[in-house]
Order: C-alpha cells, then structure tokens, then sequence
C-alpha cells in the first residue's frame, strides 16, 4: 500500500542487517499490574514481527523502550517484567543493561552475537531522553549501525532516542509496526473509500475538535459518542442531567451540525442513554428512552436504541475510523454500547477499519473483537496528531537531508 508520508523513508528490509548492531526503538509502554504483571500485552505484540525479521535475519539486537513517567530512576517503572515477558514470547535470553551510558553496555554491545539481544533499561531514566539531549543519544548512536523507529506511539515526542539519535546514525529507517500504522492512517487522510464512517467517543469535544475539522471535508457521516455527545445534544438545547458537557464548546458543536447540514453529512447523536445517579451506582442504572436525560442523572453509555441505530450505519460503510468509547466501558454494567459498536465493525467484512489508540484501543481488545479489525494503532495522541496533519518529530528524523541542505552539510554551494 503507497503511502505519501514514507517517501524518502527506508525500511528494516531496505537494510542488510546481519551481524549488524541493530537499534529497535520500540514502544513496549504498556499497562501493568499491581504486582507489575503485564496487564495488556498489545504493544509488545504489535511489535514482534520486527523483532522477530531481526533475529531471524541474524542482526545484533538492542531493544530501547521508554515506560511510564519516572522521576528519576523508580523499581516500579523498570522493564525488567518487559523483558522477561519478551524473553518468555521469544524463547530467547535478554539481558536488561540498567545503565544504557556504562562501561556494562559498551561491553556487552562489543561481545554480543547475531540474534542475540540486549534490552537498554527505561529510556526516561535518564534525563536526557525527554530533553532530546545529544550526549545522551551520542552514548547510544555510537554503539548502533542500524537504527530503526518502530515505536509509533512515541513519535510525536522529541525526544533523544527518536529524534536526537537518527540525526547521528547514518542508516535510519522504519519497522513493520511503524509502517503499517503510518499506511492505514494515511488510507484515512488520503484515500478513504465511500461512505466514509468516523466514530467519536471519550470525554471531551475540545480533544476532538482538530481531528473533527480535518475529517469533516471527507466523511460521509459522523458518529457521536461518550461523554462528548452531551455537549451535542445540549447544543440542540436537549435536556443532559448532570452529564459532563463543556458549556465552552456547545457553540462549536451548534455550528458543526449546521455545517454538516448544509454540506449534506450526516453526524449521529444518541436518541436514548444508560443513566444512573451516581457513576459508582451500578445496580441503580437504567434505560432513559429518549435523548433527554432528567434532572439528577448522569449519562454513562449509549441506549440500545442508539447502539442499533449505529450498528446500521456501520454496516453501511466502507472505510471506518474509530476513537473514543461509547460510554465507561471499563465498568462492565456501562460498557453495552462500547461492545455493540465494536462488534458491528468487526462483523463488516467489507470496510477497511482503522481504531485509534488509547481508550479506543483498550475498548476493542476488551470487546473480544481486536483481531477483526484492519488495524488498532498503538498511538493514542499520535494517531491524533498524524491524522490532523502534524508532521512527527520521529518520522520526520528518518527523512534524508534535502538536497541543499546535502550540499551544505558537504561543504558544497547551494
């Protein structure tokens, strides 16, 4: 699948990797337990055919991951449940280098075999990661030969390990995470098939608005969901309890049905809801039938009238994106509508279905439906910012120089 955004932009197989000290900046960033199990395991799935191409094609492997937000170095941000997790999958030993600046890892990057593998401790542990800092990235750049980005979820941070570090390493490119996430996203910016579906959920409207101006000129129908649909339907002057709506953004939302009125498109808000009193009372939760929603109650799901009337919809289309839930699915009792729309995009056979990441991709995993789905992107805000148009520090790091900047940097005349 073409891809705009990748011209210019090598891939792993572009590169001959073997007996290589191959750089993976992966995001292995995922949810824990309380007893630092790993809680869902996505992230190091998604990962594993790059991983797997670099132990099979003989490279010598260095893992980079960040994880969590330490201050400093903190026990319960390490990746050693990462690692053991990975080695487990792999059938492989890592070894976990706590110190990626040390002698330790100089010398074991000297002694390391093809299709072994090392894996470089918290990248945030040292304060030169999130300051883009160029010792830090130096201290790793001169162990690698090859660098490779498959951590799409971090790429719109500019950050050492994503930007600093491809700026100093001579053969640079992607893995076949990255660029699977940057062809399913562009096949929604560039190229969506018609009808043209996008689903919105979550909490706030202001965390849409960008996304929701750069999709409205190509969708063919917009589904509303989450706590952000009560700011829709309060600025139809519909009735929404106690729900959460942003009284700052009710004139947008006014102005984007109008908009989608006149320009033919059609955006969907919830015509009834499951309320309750009180977001921890499970039991005392209820149909509302009617989009309205009465003093004193809160909205925490959409209605099995709405779910319905959405399912139809997505059985419509050809090209669907999706982010944000339907209501507090992490609460089994609110999570229906959530699991309906999920399920409904699963059983259209026909679409090309692209989740965002974040709570979008936590709710399709909890849904029992992932594996149906085109693509679940691992980047939650990037997803966003890629789709709005922004250009990501990490991909743009790949890119090779231009040619006049090429001419100045040899010296040469422009």
């Amino acid at each position: 699948m073409a891809s705009k955004t990748l011209d210019g932009i090598k891939s792993i197989e572009n590169f001959q990797i073997e007996d290589k000290r191959l750089f993976l900046r992966l995001d292995l960033n995922v949810p824990m337990n309380e007893d630092l199990t790993i809680a869902d395991d996505t992230r190091i799935r998604a990962a594993m055919p790059t991983i797997k191409y670099a132990i099979e094609k003989g490279a010598k492997i260095i893992i980079a991951s960040h994880f969590g937000r330490p201050k400093g170095v903190e026990e319960k941000y390490s990746l050693e449940p990462v690692a053991k997790y990975l080695s487990e999958k792999l059938n492989k030993e890592i070894m976990l280098v706590e110190e990626p600046r040390g002698h330790a890892a100089r010398a074991l990057l000297s002694g390391l075999k093809p299709s072994q593998i090392i894996m470089l401790e918290n990248l945030r542990f040292d304060p030169g990661e999130e300051k883009n800092d160029r010792e830090f990235a130096q201290s790793m750049a001169g162990q690698t030969d090859i660098y490779i980005n498959d951590a799409f979820g971090a790429s719109h941070r500019a950050h050492a390990s994503i930007v600093a570090m491809p700026g100093l390493v001579d053969k640079k490119g992607i893995g076949f995470l990255m660029r699977k996430e940057i062809e399913m996203l562009d096949t929604i910016r560039f190229t969506p098939q018609a009808p043209f579906l996008t689903i919105l959920g979550g909490a706030k409207v202001s965390d849409k608005i960008e996304v929701i101006e750069v999709l409205m000129d190509k969708v063919d129908t917009m589904i509303i969901g989450g706590a952000m649909a009560y700011t829709f339907l309060a600025a139809q002057k519909i009735q929404t309890g106690k729900s959460l709506v942003e009284k700052d953004k009710i004139s947008f939302a006014a102005d984007l049905l109008k908009r989608a009125e006149m320009r033919r498109k059609r955006i969907l808000v919830p015509i009834d809801h499951r309320i309750t009193q009180d977001i921890k009372d499970t039991e005392g939760s209820k149909i509302c039938d009617g989009a309205a929603i009465p003093d004193g109650w809160l909205g925490v799901d959409i209605g099995p009238k709405t779910a319905e009337l959405y399912a139809k919809e997505i059985a419509r289309a050809k090209t669907i994106f999706w982010n944000g839930p339907m209501g507090v699915f992490e609460t089994e009792a609110f999570s229906a509508g959530t699991f309906k729309v999920a399920r409904a995009i699963a059983e259209n056979e026909k679409a090309i279905s692209v989740v965002g990441g974040g709570d979008s991709a936590a709710a399709a995993e909890a849904s029992g439906q992932a594996e149906k789905f085109t693509h679940i992107s691992t980047g939650g805000g990037a997803s966003l910012e890629f789709l709005q148009g922004e250009k990501l520090p990490g991909i743009e790091a790949l890119r090779p120089p231009k040619r006049s900047e090429k001419n100045i940097e040899d010296g040469g005349m422009l």
